[in-house]
């Protein structure tokens, strides 16, 4: 397989190219209940505890200790169950205040720099890997890559950097993270707080769903080094950032459920009964129509493998947004 749709386009912004090592191997994920994660070489995951609802990324070949985003299937009835009454709720809100739903969304970013200490080794990125970073964020969304056009855009509003020791590595569901997060986010339901930092357990990332009240452990971890430019290998072109903000906006991994149920919510992501590392062209886990989705952003694979959202996942984030994050 080639470079996806406008990836040289992609580029022209400064983001870094890696190497395009396309095999037709998968590693093996645990799933955890409650959790997930986004994984980049030898498995980083996603996976959701219970608490907090987060999901994350795992690299391929990485073993984390548990999926901060995957979810059991008792989970996501709740989840949707949640969805849908809260989506009758606002209707009805909107119905008696003659308000209509957002059709396009601007949402503005806070960035917080967890460091060690001021050398890059230590987490100092710099500025223009960020705003590399928001430039993917825009094209990924606005369909510029090759998929569908989604509502949203992304404003950067505010680099925030902390040296703070006791915070790095940032570790998924630790007392450090609460600590942090309750510190340092800002703004409202409408306001993406990413954390960037070295990350513990070979994550990738991972984030938070949507929920009627906010709370301070809102938002997105995001290994620094993977943000364009950055140094991990095939997974340093922003599309961590992209895969765990549809989390963010309430999108499951597209192997959520497997080959059964309801799967990832979305009639126009095919099943797949696990989470495709690498770029496994052609890959058909499912007995139901279509290959595996390899190059939808809510897969596992390299960055260079992902190009898309489709319509229908562009549609439930919209959704999830009117329900839970618009004002």
């Amino acid at each position: 397989m080639g470079l996806r749709p406008n990836l040289l386009t992609r580029r022209t912004a400064g983001v870094a190219s890696t190497t395009l090592a396309l095999l037709l191997s998968t590693a093996a994920v645990g799933v955890v209940p409650a959790a997930s994660a986004f994984s980049a070489a030898p498995a980083r995951s996603c996976v959701e505890p219970a608490d907090v609802h987060s999901d994350a990324r795992v690299k391929a070949g990485a073993h984390a200790k548990h999926e901060p985003n995957e979810l059991t299937a008792a989970q996501v009835r709740e989840r949707e169950a949640d969805l849908a009454a809260v989506v009758a709720e606002r209707a009805r809100f909107r119905a008696g205040a003659g308000a209509a739903p957002l059709a396009t969304v601007t949402i503005p970013v806070v960035v917080h720099v967890i460091q060690r200490d001021s050398t890059r080794a230590g987490g100092n990125i710099p500025d223009s890997m960020i705003n590399q970073q928001i430039s993917v964020l825009n094209q990924a969304y606005s369909g510029g890559t090759g998929g569908a056009a989604t509502a949203f855009g992304f404003q950067l509003q505010k680099i925030n950097r902390v040296t703070n020791p006791s915070w790095y590595p940032i570790i998924s569901g630790s007392s450090a993270e609460r600590s942090m997060k309750t510190s340092l986010r800002e703004g409202g339901k409408n306001t993406l707080n990413m954390y960037l930092g070295e990350l513990s357990d070979g994550l990738l990332g991972w984030a938070t769903f949507p929920k009627k009240q906010l709370d301070k452990m809102d938002g997105v971890v995001v290994l620094s080094e993977s943000l364009p430019g950055g140094t991990a290998t095939n997974y340093n072109q922003g599309d961590t950032g992209t895969h765990e903000i549809g989390h963010w906006l309430n999108l499951y991994h597209t192997f959520q459920g497997g080959c059964s149920g309801s799967g990832d919510g979305v009639s126009d992501t095919p099943a797949e009964a696990s989470p495709a590392y690498q770029c496994p062209t052609g890959r058909d886990t499912c007995a139901t129509a279509g290959l595996d989705p390899i190059t939808n952003f809510m897969d596992y694979t390299y960055d260079s493998c992902m190009y898309q959202f489709t319509p229908g996942q562009a549609s439930r984030m919209l959704t999830a947004w009117n329900a839970y994050r618009a004002a």
